[in-house]
């Protein structure tokens, strides 16, 4: 049986969720970011328990296609800025499209609708809250940050960050409270 999990978006959720698994004792022969095959078919109680102990822990099991979609596009989105490794010539319509093999548009159009915000701009949403990690680890330079993020030029990316947040990256730093937003929240 295929179950789609809602908020699956790094190797920890995928510990968290195998940790549900097997205490519940549900075999699995897969067990991917936001996406489970297991041996048997569940009962609806079984989906029940399940969905109880994931919801506890921020998870969510997705029963429509076009939410799995959508969910599918937040992780695809979330792992490429995991990686820091996004080109200056990046494109998104066509990372979303190639990964994915449907057209940008309807993708696009599905996402908009159901999340009330653009792909872009859930893309430059996400790069702006990496940036506020980064920035708060201190490991490299705003040069570096907007290099790994994929922005032209260090002012591309204090432009993005100030017309998010409201802050400049720097006196983002220097704040006593640093409003994050955790990435599958956004």
């Amino acid at each position: 049986m295929k179950i789609n999990i809602k908020n699956m978006v790094c190797n920890r959720c995928i510990s968290a969720v195998q940790n549900i698994f097997d205490n519940l004792k549900i075999p699995l022969i897969t067990l991917e970011l936001g996406e489970i095959v297991t041996q048997h078919d569940l009962s609806k109680n079984e989906i029940n328990i399940l969905d109880h102990h994931l919801t506890k822990l921020g998870f969510q099991i997705l029963e429509d296609v076009t939410k799995m979609q959508i969910e599918k596009i937040k992780t695809l989105i979330i792992l490429k800025i995991n990686d820091l490794d996004i080109a200056e010539d990046f494109i998104l319509s066509k990372f979303i499209a190639e990964n994915l093999s449907k057209d940008y548009s309807s993708l696009s159009k599905i996402f908009s609708v159901n999340e009330n915000m653009t792909l872009e701009q859930y893309f430059i949403l996400q790069k702006v809250e990496k940036a506020k990690e980064l920035l708060l680890y201190n490991e490299f330079s705003l040069t570096e940050i907007s290099q790994k993020l994929g922005y032209r030029s260090v002012q591309h990316l204090s432009t993005q960050f100030k017309n998010t947040t409201g802050y400049t990256p720097t006196s983002f730093k220097n704040l006593k409270s640093k409003n994050r937003i955790s990435l599958d929240k956004i």
